[in-house]
């Protein structure tokens, strides 16, 4: 037999006479047509929705909404559409499509999944920041410094855009334009599905449209009130240990990396200083006064993802013996990947509108990590003092009661939204919530076999109550994965020198 192909949506309008959504009242249509996604197998549907860039002039200037419709594979689909909110902030939703169509492959069987490009990102109204040359000096790359002088440069070029208002790209404005797009699309309830970032955005649509949410699942909660420049030091910290205690407690692990902690610390005590290293990229070997600052910042990424964290012993191990290389290339391997591009601009109008007004509560509840410092919050600061912050009502902050069954999804492992986040977003939410923990997790479960599997019986569920009864026992089985062993250690062909 031929490959399946995607029914196409029926024109805007006769879905939302099916959808039941009443005629009067109905948006006006969103017309959607035919296009190719890259990296995505079968075709989908794309459309535009003209939305103000200002809510409060709506007659003034307006901005492009960017949506794409990955359509179900059923002709007789089920009515409420999946709708995948991006992280960051700063992902594009659209460019995820590609894991959407993978991760969601059974939702898609029943489902449309909806990705809407927020505004600041993608093509609608993107706030993009010239990231520079890959290949140039590293020095150029990774010196905060460097970072503020090119982010400087980047808010006065946006500025001048015509839709450079950077004050109206809050979380609270850019989910009207997602509710807008399902009342276009003739919705009358979504399954909201956050990551990251992704879970505030998903929170402040239930906050505002509580009646529109049939499900909700946050996978790394991002909540409004958590202050992320704060709270990353304390958070990435907690990983980080567990790392050196990982290590610790595996005799091989220990054995070829033996005090690393200890050894670790002592590498950044004698900093800052000058230091030979190979760029990842070129080959080219450069000297960079490597600071405090510029060695945490090489751990962090990493520690997103365990697979790579296990990689973290023996890539620290040679840092301290001075080789920084495969420090670098872990960190630039992530950081260069399509899919985790974020718009900058997007990114500091939201944190700087958002996370800023809270930092002075939250660094005095939040104790800095030993080897993380205060560097993320004062670069944070330094950048926002000039960024120009939207308006943020005082209700953005409190955490709706939500009568819809949603799914809290916690990595243990996670350096960014660990699950005492979690936990306490899930009390307020009320008895609909639920927490789920995978111990051994890094940064986002949603991926993970097992979880996946719980997502989609959570969505696919006919009822609530079987919605919230579905099993997710297997979570707790996933295994960290165990230390990396370099090649030339594992065949005894070599040793650290």
């Amino acid at each position: 037999m031929g490959a399946m192909t995607r029914t196409p949506l029926v024109a805007a309008s006769l879905l939302a006479l099916a959808l039941g959504a009443p005629p009067a009242s109905a948006a006006p249509p969103l017309p959607l047509e035919p296009c190719r996604l890259r990296g995505v197998e079968h075709d989908a549907l794309c459309g535009v929705l003209k939305r103000p860039l200002n809510p409060a002039e709506p007659q003034g200037k307006t901005i492009d909404v960017h949506v794409a419709v990955l359509p179900a594979l059923a002709r007789n689909k089920k009515p409420d559409p999946v709708f995948l909110l991006a992280g960051g902030p700063g992902q594009s939703a659209i460019g995820l499509a590609p894991t959407a169509e993978r991760l969601y492959a059974r939702l898609l069987n029943r489902r449309d999944v909806v990705l809407v490009d927020q505004r600041g990102v993608g093509r609608s109204a993107p706030l993009v920041c010239d990231e520079g040359d890959a290949t140039a000096p590293l020095a150029d790359r990774i010196d905060n410094e460097g970072v503020i002088r090119l982010l400087a440069s980047c808010r006065e070029a946006l500025q001048k855009l015509p839709h450079g208002d950077l004050r109206q790209y809050t979380t609270t404005i850019a989910v009207q334009d997602i509710d807008a797009v399902r009342a276009a699309l003739g919705a009358e309830r979504v399954n909201v599905i956050g990551g990251s970032y992704g879970t505030r955005a998903g929170l402040e649509y239930a906050r505002q449209f509580p009646q529109r949410v049939r499900r909700l699942v946050l996978d790394g909660v991002a909540p409004a009130d958590m202050a992320l420049p704060a709270t990353f030091s304390p958070d990435g910290q907690a990983a980080l240990d567990a790392v050196f205690a990982a290590c610790e407690a595996d005799k091989a692990c220990n054995g070829r990396h033996p005090q690393l902690r200890e050894r670790w610390r002592a590498l950044a005590a004698a900093l800052p200083k000058a230091m030979p290293v190979t760029h990842p990229l070129t080959g080219a070997v450069e000297t960079l006064t490597v600071t405090r600052d510029v060695l945490a910042g090489q751990v962090r990424l990493p520690l997103y993802v365990p697979a790579l964290a296990a990689a973290l012993p023996a890539a620290m191990d040679r840092a301290t013996r001075g080789d920084l290389g495969p420090l670098l290339a872990l960190n630039m391997g992530l950081s260069s990947r399509r899919d985790t591009q974020l718009a900058a601009g997007m990114h500091f109008s939201v944190i700087c509108a958002e996370d800023m007004p809270r930092m002075a509560l939250s660094q005095a509840q939040e104790r800095p990590g030993t080897d993380f410092g205060s560097s993320f919050a004062e670069l944070y600061t330094r950048i926002c003092a000039d960024w120009p912050r939207g308006s943020v009502p005082a209700e953005f902050y409190r955490v709706p009661t939500l009568a819809a069954p949603t799914l809290v999804l916690s990595g243990g492992a996670d350096p960014v939204t660990p699950p005492r986040h979690g936990e306490r977003i899930v009390k307020a939410l009320g008895a609909a919530a639920r927490h789920v923990v995978v111990p051994q997790a890094g940064h986002g479960v949603m991926a993970l076999p097992c979880v996946r599997d719980v997502l989609f019986r959570f969505i696919d569920a006919d009822t609530d109550a079987a919605a919230q009864q579905v099993d997710a026992g297997c979570a707790a089985a996933i295994p960290r994965p165990a230390a990396f062993v370099p090649l030339a250690a594992a065949t005894g062909s070599g040793a650290p020198k």
